[in-house]
This record gives structure tokens, sequence and C-alpha cells, in this order.
């Protein structure tokens, strides 16, 4: 039985003022919470299964904790789902949740279901900070942060209006950049990887980032999810335009960050995320450049039609251009796919995540990156 993912650093139970959400707690923050209860440690494992393999949220029905437990749960403790504001199914079976919480601020959840595979998308902030050109999230502005259990409920969202096994993978990959929400990216993606949580393979899971090299570096310490990076150029100059961030990350610290990650992970490689864009990166130089760049590095590259958006300063490569682009990455060794767009008739497509953000500052590279 796969243990509990260790960590490098301390974990405390977190007091703060008012109950404790148990919803996003990977075991073990849970057992460090049930220590400082008086409880023994193997709580949190009890905790687990009742939330996140029973769906059982009501601390009443939790039958194998004492009467006096329970009790004590209710007066330190609460479990609590954010609200459905909307759900939209696309066409091709693409499922979208507005996921409306506390604070009114609303984020965005996708399920892409496939023939072997069912991948839910979700939202780690509220906006997003980063800026790309490309992006109509990065249109709407930053409010902040979502928590752990803010993540892990829109998993439990899509799960209630699903069959059972319908969601096979996960990915950061919805609304905000996962890595500057570090800590609570990494205890939720703990949670769908337990044995008593989702049991997913790490494989399974991806943490999808813009290239916040420290928090890349980081990560390696303490976790081995699968890695995806929006790369979208080949080049500083370019992706200095379409990502801000490449400014204070450039590739020349971005790729050995990347490749670093997955040294010690045999078989594991990363995903590129490149987006298509009409005569901007969609050349043949283009792709020179980038088969130069990947060489030697275990890569899958992941070319995405760009879905357009009210406003949106670019246009979409042909489709032609796009399979002569994947054609040459395949000739020099690379492993190359083209996503098919998926749930553009209800904004569901990769870029078009907008949610409804709430004190919103406008999108812009965070200091912190």
């Amino acid at each position: 039985m796969r243990s509990a993912p260790a960590d490098h650093e301390a974990v405390h139970a977190e007091r703060q003022p008012g109950p404790v959400e148990l919803l996003g707690l990977d075991r073990p923050r849970l057992a460090a919470f049930f220590d400082a209860l008086g409880e023994k440690r193997f709580r949190a494992r009890q905790m687990m299964q009742w939330l996140h393999q029973r769906h059982v949220y009501d601390f009443d029905e939790m039958t194998d904790l004492s009467k006096a437990l329970r009790q004590r749960l209710r007066e330190n403790a609460r479990v609590a789902l954010p609200e459905v504001a909307a759900d939209q199914q696309a066409s091709d079976g693409t499922r979208k949740w507005v996921v409306r919480l506390a604070d009114g601020n609303c984020v965005e959840a996708v399920y892409i279901p496939e023939p072997k595979r069912g991948t839910l998308c979700v939202s780690s902030q509220a906006g997003c900070p980063m800026g790309c050109t490309f992006c109509a999230t990065a249109e709407g502005g930053f409010s902040r942060n979502l928590s752990a259990a803010e993540i892990v409920g829109q998993v439990h969202i899509a799960r209630r209006h699903l069959p059972e096994g319908a969601i096979t993978n996960i990915v950061f990959m919805g609304m905000g950049e996962p890595l500057l929400n570090f800590d609570p990216v990494i205890s939720a993606s703990r949670v769908f990887t337990d044995d008593f949580g989702f049991v997913l393979s790490k494989r399974r899971v991806t943490i999808s980032t813009s290239g916040v090299v420290h928090a890349i570096e980081r990560m390696q310490r303490i976790t081995d999810v699968s890695l995806a990076v929006s790369l979208h150029a080949p080049n500083n100059e370019l992706r200095n335009e379409l990502v801000p961030l490449n400014r204070k990350n450039p590739l020349e610290r971005l790729l050995p960050a990347c490749h670093a990650y997955i040294a010690d992970k045999p078989h594991r490689r990363i995903t590129w995320e490149y987006v298509m864009l009409d005569g901007v990166n969609d050349q043949d130089e283009h792709a020179r450049e980038l088969i130069e760049r990947l060489r030697g590095i275990p890569s899958k590259v992941n070319l995405i039609p760009f879905n357009p958006y009210p406003g949106a300063r670019y246009g979409r490569s042909p489709q032609r251009r796009v399979r002569r682009f994947a054609d040459r990455l395949l000739e020099h060794g690379l492993t190359a796919t083209i996503r098919e767009t998926r749930g553009d008739d209800i904004d569901g497509a990769c870029g078009q995540l907008v949610g409804e953000i709430r004190d919103a500052r406008p999108s812009k590279l965070a200091g912190t990156a």
C-alpha cells in the first residue's frame, strides 16, 4: 500500500480562528490535526476515506468514530463544498462547472471525456496574474489564491455529477498559475494520489506551469507528480511577448530546471504545451528552434490550436500548418500530438476560462515569480 507522501517541511496542526476545513488537508496535515485534538493519528486515514471515497461530509454519519470525537469535530472542524453556479455540457460531451466560492469569486472546472480516460481540469486561483497575451483568463484580472479545500472541492463537485470512475486524470490547467499557489496545490495533489484519498497514480496528476523556476526546483524536492510547461515559443524574444514571466525566468533557466525535475524519475517526460498562433510561432524556423531547445530532454510536445475569444489579438494557425509543424518535430524524434479542441461551444476550451472574479487586479507578471 502506498504510504503518505514524504514532505521535507515539518507538518504541524494549523492554528486558525474558527473551525478547520478538512476537505483539502493531505494525510500528514490531517494526522497533525487529530494529534492536536489528542486523538490517534490513524484517524486521518479514516477521515480521508469518509470524505474522498465514501463521499460523506456529515460527521454524524461517520459511524466508526466515537460519539465524543464526532462532537469534537463539530466544534473544531467543518467540511463545506463550494456552490455550483452553472453546469454546462458541450456537444462533444465536455462538461464545465462554474464554481462559486464563499467570497463570491467564481472559478471553472472542466471535464473532458475520451475513449480511454476522463480528464478533469481544475483551477488553482481566482483569475490569473501572469498576463499571457493569448489567454482569456488573463484578461479578467486576478483576485486571490484558492485554498486546498477549494481545489479539492472542484473534484468532489465533478464526481457527484459523473459516473463512478469517470475521472481518471486530474490536471491543474484551469484558471491561475498553480506554482504561485504552491502549498495548497501540493496538498491537493497529495489528496488526489493518496491510497485513502482519490487513489490516482502520480502520473495521472499533472501540474501545469508557465515556468516558475524556483517553484519547479522546490517541486523536485517534495513531489513527483507529472509536470507540464506552457512553453509557446522556442526563443526568449518571442516568449517574452507571449508569456511575460519569461523575462524573469528565461529559457536558459527554465529548461534545465524541467530536465532536472525528471532526471531521477525513470520513464518520465515533460509535457510542453504550445499554442499555435497564426503567423506568430508556427513557422518552420520555429519548429527548428524548438527541436534544438528540447534536444536531450525527454519530452512530449502538445500542439494546441488557439481558441479565440472576444478581443483576442491572435488568430488560429491553419490546420495544415499545425500538421506540418508536428511533422517536423516527429521527423527529429520528438513526440508531438495535436490537441483536439474540446468544449469551445461552452467556452470550456484551453485559454477560454474566465469565471467571475471579485476585486480583480489587472493581470500582470506576479512579483513573486
